[in-house]
């Protein structure tokens, strides 16, 4: 039964590990490189990630700056990051992109608020899939007659608690998110 916990309690912080990187991804009106961490860029045939063939700093609070390693990429990355809709036009100076983060408006934050909710929710339904899962085994093993109806419930209720503490974890995530994303 032990085994069934651990592997429970594993899935379930890869879901809210998950989540997290998710949230990186999600723009807010501050510059982060972690936006581009999805983007694929053309490198000679194989889609390659941005970081993978450009540095991608943040000189200032509105500004990304990507210069690839090789010039020659310069408008595959242009076109790679116009086409993964993150609502962000790079300019291109010959050398590298300067992507600049303009102020979002405030339906602009309304919408992403409720894409992070969405995020959320779906962390949610998986670790609750991931707890009607890990009670399917436990009653199998009860069943088997491999543990007892007391370490059967006793099981239940350390893999419910532990249900109950990632989606704290989520809940608290996406609080944190949303205010991050309405503040000014």
């Amino acid at each position: 039964m032990q085994q069934v916990l651990a592997n429970c309690e594993e899935k379930m912080g890869k879901s809210v590990a998950a989540l997290e990187t998710d949230y990186l991804a999600l723009r807010t009106g501050r510059a982060s490189a972690a936006i581009f961490d999805k983007v694929r860029v053309d490198y000679y045939g194989a889609e390659t990630p941005l970081n993978q063939v450009a540095s991608v700093s943040v000189p200032e609070a509105r500004l990304v700056v990507i210069q690839p390693w090789d010039k020659s990429l310069l408008s595959n990355i242009e076109k790679a990051i116009q086409k993964a809709d993150l609502g962000l036009n790079p300019s291109n100076d010959g050398k590298l992109l300067r992507v600049n983060f303009p102020p979002l408006t405030q339906d602009r934050r309304k919408e992403l608020a409720k894409q992070a909710k969405n995020l959320a929710e779906a962390s949610r339904v998986a670790i609750r899939n991931i707890r009607r899962d890990g009670m399917d085994e436990i009653k199998k093993l009860q069943k088997a007659a491999t543990i007892s109806e007391d370490e059967q419930k006793d099981g239940e209720t350390k893999l419910q608690k532990m249900t109950d503490s990632f989606i704290a974890k989520i809940n608290d995530l996406a609080a944190g998110k949303e205010k991050e994303i309405m503040e000014i």
